[in-house]
């Protein structure tokens, strides 16, 4: 029986800047900044751990196309150890990490094979004597449009035929829609597996064959969150077995809990206690994005302190906790909220404001200064429609209660 295993990741993204955490505790901050390496360790661990035969990188391994000294040094120490137990690793550079980029060149060890800008068949034969085809090409400049998938050609000679692709299925809208291609088309060239990368949230788009996404093995910002790794697969004649890892050693979660029974701060501070607690998990640190619905306490003075003190309670104790829970932003919705309708009774003024707000059509425009700098142009991701529509709801929300409630 012909069997082989491999691992197959995706978007590592070393050395991701993680921009605007300088705030956090100065140890939880390193483990933030130090995150992608942590997760890139765990698979080149589970890779000797389970002796596999080869591992494959779907593109997107460096944050940049500059590609920093010290994620280059990083990635290419792990490579070295992989090298040492002779597992061979194929990578594809993705639209970050494309090869027309700028950087200063590290030599990776000889088991490192990097394919070029067009598609293009290795081969490997594994320690058991099975065949093995990889095609895939690798982003020659940052935008590749092109349908790339209409280049790959299977080759006869081999027991497996897998594909490696980092690009965007066609129905996807999130993404930026570099290489395109449809499930069909996938399908149609008749491959054991698709290895697919760009896609940061893990997706199994088929199972006969199987088309992964993988997803990144780390996230970087409240967008990414939930579980992150990397999947270790098994072929045999007969089925292929897929195992799900998870990579991050930092996860993000958002929580919504309902406060309407808390009466007293120390009952809401509970109640928040009793969250986080469901949430934290064993060696790995947690930064918590938190809603509190229906907050409102009976003593005036202590639902005040909610504003004041709650945050700083809820944080006291997590700086020196190896599974930290950390609350990076803390929302609260009272039980009775504004009444817009009544205030545009009062005086014509709110009215007015209200309908300004809801026409309200340059935000792109009032965004500009911040994604013009450079700064904001390097790290910054361009904001969705649900994204802008949250900060004007932001926006009225803050005018509401400096002209209302003051």
């Amino acid at each position: 029986m012909k069997k082989i295993s491999f691992i197959h990741a995706a978007d590592l993204h070393l050395d991701s800047p993680m921009v605007g955490f300088k705030h956090l505790p100065e140890n939880i901050f390193t483990r933030v900044k130090d995150s992608t390496f942590t997760a890139l360790k765990k698979l080149t661990v589970t890779a000797i751990q389970r002796q596999v035969d080869f591992v494959i990188i779907a593109g997107d391994i460096f944050d940049g196309e500059d590609r920093s000294l010290r994620a280059q040094a990083r990635f290419r120490k792990e490579m070295f150890k992989l090298s040492e137990e002779n597992i061979p690793v194929y990578i594809v550079h993705g639209n970050h990490d494309h090869l027309n980029g700028s950087w200063v060149h590290l030599d990776m060890p000889e088991n490192v094979h990097v394919f070029g800008s067009k598609v293009e068949t290795m081969e490997l034969q594994t320690k058991s004597g099975v065949i093995v085809h990889l095609y895939g090409f690798s982003y020659g400049t940052r935008h590749v449009f092109e349908r790339k998938i209409d280049e790959y050609q299977k080759k006869d000679g081999a027991d497996y035929h897998i594909g490696i692709l980092h690009g965007n299925e066609s129905s996807g809208t999130e993404h930026d829609n570099y290489a395109p291609f449809t499930v069909k088309d996938l399908v149609q060239k008749n491959f054991d597996y698709w290895a697919l990368g760009h896609i940061h949230k893990r997706a199994e788009l088929s199972l006969n064959p199987p088309i992964i996404y993988p997803g990144n093995i780390q996230g970087r910002n409240k967008k990414e969150s939930g579980s992150k790794g990397f999947y270790h697969v098994s072929f045999t004649d007969l089925d292929a077995t897929m195992d799900y890892i998870e990579a991050s050693d930092i996860i993000w979660e958002e929580v919504t809990v309902n406060a309407e029974t808390a009466v007293s701060f120390d009952d809401l501070f509970h109640l928040c206690q009793t969250a986080i607690n469901g949430l934290r998990k064993e060696h790995t640190g947690t930064l918590l994005t938190f809603l509190l619905k229906n907050t409102q306490l009976t003593d005036p003075r202590e639902q005040k302190s909610i504003d004041n003190e709650l945050l700083d309670l809820l944080l006291e104790d997590e700086t020196e906790e190896e599974s930290f829970v950390w609350v990076t932003d803390l929302k609260l919705t009272e039980k009775l909220p504004i009444d817009k309708e009544k205030i545009k009774t009062e005086a014509n003024f709110y009215g007015e404001l209200f309908e300004t707000i809801d026409q309200f059509d340059q935000i792109d425009q009032a965004l500009a200064p911040l994604f013009e700098h450079p700064l904001g142009r390097k790290y910054l991701p361009q904001l969705v429609t649900e994204e802008k529509d949250e900060l004007l709801e932001k926006a009225e929300k803050i005018l509401i209660e400096l002209l209302y409630q003051s």
